[in-house]
C-alpha cells in the first residue's frame, strides 16, 4: 500500500505558467528599480540616460538642430553602447534562458562596480557614460517577457503604452493574445505594466536620493542587489532540478 501526501500549499495548486509569470514578475520589477536608478544616477552625474534612449536622441537632435556639435556627441554617445549591450546580452541569453539570468546579473553587477572605480581614481566622464549605458543594454535583455506579454525593463514608454491598450481592450471585453491560462486577464497584465513602472519611477527617485549621500559609492546598492538577484536565480535552477530529479525516480519506482 503507498500513501500520498494530500497536502497542497496554495501555490502547488497554482498552474505552472502561472507560477512561472509571478516569478517573472517580481524579477522583473526588481530590476526596473534598478534600471530607474542607475538612469536618475547617469542623469545627474553626467547629463545623459543609461536606459532611456528616446531621450538622448530627442536630446542629440536639439543639439544638432542648435549646431552644438560636441553636446550633440554627449548625448548621442550612450546610444551604440546601449545597442551594445543589448546584443551582448541576447547572446548571453538566447537558448539558455535560467542560467543566463544570473550570468547577466554578475556581468552587470561587474560594470556597475567597475563604474565605482572609475568614480574613485577620476576617469573620463565619457567613459562611465560608455560603461553604464552598456550595462543598461545587458540588463534589458535579462527579462523581455512575463507570460505572454512583452516587457520593457529600461524604456517604460513601452510598457505605459501596452498598460493602456490592456484597459481599453478589457473595457471592450477583447480577448488576450497568447492568453496562459483563466487566470491571465487584460487587467492583470496591465497591473503587471503599472508595477514595472512604479518600480522604475522609486528606483530613480532612490536614486536621486542617495547620489549626493553616497557619492561615488552610490552604485554599490544596484551591484549588491544584483549579486542577490543572481544567488536567487541559482538557487530556483537548482531546486527545479532538485524537482525533476525527484519526479524521474518516482516514476520509475512507479514503473517497477
Amino acid at each position: 500500500m503507498q500513501f500520498s501526501n494530500s497536502r497542497q500549499t496554495p501555490s502547488s495548486r497554482m498552474p505552472s505558467s502561472q507560477q512561472s509569470a509571478i516569478s517573472q514578475g517580481w524579477k522583473a520589477v526588481g530590476r526596473a528599480l534598478i534600471s530607474g536608478f542607475v538612469d536618475a544616477y547617469t542623469l545627474m552625474n553626467f547629463g545623459v540616460y543609461a536606459s532611456f534612449m528616446s531621450g538622448n536622441t530627442t536630446s542629440g537632435g536639439l543639439h544638432v538642430g542648435q549646431a552644438n556639435v560636441a553636446a550633440a556627441t554627449h548625448s548621442l554617445l550612450p546610444i551604440p553602447f546601449f545597442i551594445l549591450g543589448i546584443f551582448l546580452g541576447t547572446l548571453l541569453m538566447h537558448g539558455d534562458c535560467r542560467p543566463g539570468l544570473a550570468r547577466l546579473s554578475v556581468l552587470v553587477s561587474a560594470l556597475l562596480s567597475l563604474d565605482i572605480v572609475a568614480a574613485l581614481f577620476a576617469w573620463p566622464a565619457w567613459l562611465s557614460v560608455v560603461i553604464l549605458s552598456s550595462a543598461m543594454g545587458i540588463l534589458n535583455t535579462s527579462i523581455t517577457h512575463v507570460g505572454g506579454q512583452s516587457v520593457g525593463l529600461g524604456f517604460v514608454t513601452g510598457d505605459l503604452n501596452s498598460l493602456s491598450q490592456h484597459v481599453a481592450l478589457e473595457i471592450k471585453h477583447a480577448p488576450v493574445l497568447h492568453k496562459q491560462g483563466s487566470w491571465d486577464t487584460h487587467w492583470l497584465r496591465a497591473a503587471l505594466l503599472a508595477g514595472i513602472w512604479v518600480a522604475f519611477f522609486l528606483g530613480a527617485v532612490l536614486g536621486a536620493v542617495l547620489a549626493p549621500r553616497l557619492g561615488d559609492w552610490t552604485l554599490l546598492l544596484p551591484a549588491i542587489l544584483l549579486i542577490i538577484f543572481a544567488l536567487l536565480d541559482r538557487r530556483a535552477i537548482s531546486f527545479a532540478s532538485g524537482n525533476i530529479g525527484l519526479r524521474h525516480i518516482d516514476l520509475e519506482q512507479h514503473r517497477n
